[in-house]
């Protein structure tokens, strides 16, 4: 989102047009107990969210109830960054992640890697693999070379570093499946465009955020797409809407 705040208008100017079941949203930036759960269920979300000013925070809302909610990899939102939040909808158990960027310096990039691997190991010890389960959120990651603009433009970043990359291969080990990939084999759709430098006008974009599935919702999904108009207009945040279909 880049700030609720900043953007909860067109976030709910969304809602009332693509009407959709479940959605997550990364970057927040406002405290848990600020999140406008009110204005949200005036246009029919119920709403969970964990936050921290200025900074991360994460969120789930969905048109019908989230059960057995937890904050962070203990549950209880102890992190000291506001990065991770799971609920159960419908026999669905949906995690809404905003993965660290990685970019500035040796720590950062460390503690993305260090992120994951925790991620992995939450998924090992707390979920399974044989249960309907999506990942969503913003990965900062492109999976494949034609998931960016080119590599002359972002070949030294952390999303494209084979490091971030086998970190995100080992997730789908454990039993995630790219559900937007299969729909788009050719690449070059993009969800994240810089506010510098013209990058959304000239296309010079990375796909990074991301439906990760296990098999049993994966082989359910029926269509996918990145809503890139929302990228334009009024106070738009650099990432645009990825939306996944599931026939359940």
């Amino acid at each position: 989102m880049n700030s609720i705040k900043a953007r909860l208008e067109r976030v709910l100017d969304w809602l009332g047009r693509a009407a959709p079941d479940v959605v997550c949203l990364q970057e927040i930036k406002v405290v848990t107990g600020s999140f406008p759960h009110e204005e949200l269920a005036a246009a029919g979300y119920q709403s969970v969210a964990w936050g921290q000013k200025t900074y991360n925070g994460v969120a789930i809302l969905s048109r019908t109830p989230i059960d057995d909610v937890s904050r962070g990899f203990t549950g209880e939102g102890e992190e000291d960054e506001a990065r991770l939040i799971a609920g159960t909808i419908n026999g669905v158990r949906i995690i809404s992640a905003y993965m660290p960027n990685g970019g500035g310096g040796e720590e950062r990039f460390a503690y993305k890697l260090e992120w994951m691997a925790q991620l992995l190991r939450h998924l090992r010890d707390h979920e399974s693999p044989d249960r309907p389960l999506a990942l969503c959120g913003d990965y900062n990651i492109a999976p494949h070379d034609d998931d960016v603009a080119s590599l002359e433009l972002f070949g030294d970043t952390p999303h494209v570093h084979p490091k971030t990359r086998q970190a995100l291969a080992e997730l789908e080990q454990w039993g995630l499946k790219d559900v937007f990939r299969p729909f788009h084999p050719e690449g070059r759709v993009f969800s994240w465009w810089d506010y510098r430098m013209l990058g959304f006008p000239k296309n010079r974009g990375m796909r990074i955020d991301h439906v990760f599935a296990t098999e049993s919702l994966a082989a359910k999904c029926s269509g996918a797409h990145v809503e890139r108009d929302e990228r334009k207009g009024k106070l738009p945040s650099d990432h645009a809407p990825v939306v996944a279909t599931f026939d359940i």
